[in-house]
């Protein structure tokens, strides 16, 4: 019986530490979201792929061998030294082991290892992009659940504001110091604001729900984030889009996959170009064979197999004449393919610093609406405790509470948004700095 005792408390502890670690914030809604995505995952075996290929050009330097083993029967009328045809069968084994590996082959090995290395960093850097991309896609959700949190909350408080002075018209009302009409006015207002957070409460389980499934749960149950902590929009100096662009040249994967791919294709017309030159291969072999003829007399086939082992080695040099043109025409198309990613990574530059630029003017209109909404929120503030004090004192209808109110809510939550627009504008000026979120 004690150690059923113990069990309980054990439980208890458990659950509140798993209800705990389902509070994620955004560095750790980021690292799932990458473990999890299905496309990364996608991404992650183009890369494997290319590693695959660039092991292949690099055993290209291996010697290649090979074994082979015949038998044969034949049977049937053949033609004899005599000129004379009879019936004959016969039987031959052979065995046979070759090996070959190139000697010179005008650095062709060598221009497709470097070739392939570049390939493979391209599709590292394309990874990291996508990484990229889903972290920035992230944390576009997680602060959209927040900004729905905080509108809840603010619904949250019209209520009870609308219920408190429900409560006190109602006291009001006993007391035959109100009307029935202020009273229904009041219910009326609570009715509506209880309509509105119950909206507001859908709408952050809905932004709730979407975050969750790009991260890949199962569920949004038990799921909730970290509310960080915002700057004050005053205090943030942001940075120019050429200095932000300075910075971005040299860590933006995007940029980098395109300068792999222009090294690539440097070394793609040097590849070609090895097809002018001479290949010059080393080859070794063995091999034995046994023969029987039906009607002769025939050796052992252990002494046959000895005494016609034989061994070879030899070299073998090729050189191009004439193919039809096909070198020259594969040069060529080696060095469009050269100018087109030329072309790509400088097209890539310039959407890059049009984005930088975007995200700079963005960011700063945010930072003056969120300057705004703070003044407009205080003076909002007051205009409803003022409103509010009125109200209690019988000298302001509900219907100018609740307008009162109403813009109270409407500056809040335009204060809650200018807020974190801002924090996320900044945040994608960080993402193009190589500033983790």
């Amino acid at each position: 019986m004690r150690g059923k005792y113990l069990i309980i408390p054990c439980l208890l502890l458990w659950a509140a530490g798993v209800s705990a670690q389902q509070k994620w914030d955004l560095q750790q809604c980021i690292s799932h979201a990458q473990a999890h995505n299905v496309q990364l995952k996608q991404q992650a075996q183009v890369v494997k792929n290319q590693e695959i290929s660039l092991n292949s050009a690099r055993n290209n330097r291996l010697p290649g061998v090979d074994a082979s083993a015949s038998q044969s029967f034949n049977f049937g009328r053949g033609l004899t030294i005599e000129n004379t045809y009879v019936n004959r069968n016969t039987l031959s084994t052979s065995f046979s082991a070759n090996a070959s590996m190139s000697v010179y082959d005008g650095g062709q090995i060598t221009r497709n290892i470097q070739v392939q290395k570049l390939q493979l960093e391209a599709s590292m850097a394309d990874l990291t992009r996508a990484q990229e991309n889903l972290s920035l896609q992230v944390a576009s959700v997680y602060l959209e659940v927040l900004f729905q949190e905080e509108l809840l909350d603010v619904a949250r408080q019209q209520c009870q504001l609308s219920q408190s002075q429900a409560d006190r018209i109602k006291k009001l009302l006993d007391a035959g110091k109100a009307a029935e009409s202020e009273w229904a006015d009041a219910k009326a207002l609570v009715a509506a604001d209880e309509m509105s957070a119950t909206q507001a409460e859908n709408n952050y389980r809905l932004s709730l729900l979407t975050l969750s499934q790009l991260l890949e749960l199962p569920s949004p149950e038990g799921f909730s984030v970290v509310k960080p902590e915002l700057p004050a929009a005053a205090d943030v100096v942001l940075p120019l889009p050429d200095a932000i662009m300075a910075e971005a040249v040299g860590i933006k994967p995007e940029i980098k996959a395109g300068e792999y791919r222009v090294k690539s294709a440097e070394r793609s017309i040097l590849l070609a170009k090895t097809g002018y030159y001479p290949k010059l291969n080393l080859g070794a072999g063995l091999g034995t064979s046994y023969y029987k003829t039906s009607g002769y007399e025939t050796t052992s086939f252990g002494r046959q197999m000895k005494e016609n082992f034989n061994r070879y080695i030899g070299l073998s040099l090729s050189v191009p004449v004439f193919n039809r043109l096909q070198t020259r025409n594969q040069i060529r198309s080696a060095r469009v393919q050269l100018y087109t990613q030329q072309l790509a990574l400088e097209q890539t530059r310039k959407d890059i610093y049009k984005e930088i630029q975007q995200a700079y003017y963005n960011a700063m209109a945010a930072q003056r609406q969120c300057q705004s909404a703070v003044a407009a929120e205080e003076a909002s503030q007051a205009a409803f405790a003022l409103t509010a004090t009125k109200y209690e004192n019988g000298q302001s209808t509900a219907t100018e509470f609740q307008e009162a109110k109403i813009r109270l809510a409407k500056a809040q939550s335009d204060g809650l948004q200018a807020r974190y627009s801002f924090f996320f504008r900044t945040k994608i000026l960080d993402f193009y700095r190589g500033v983790p979120f």
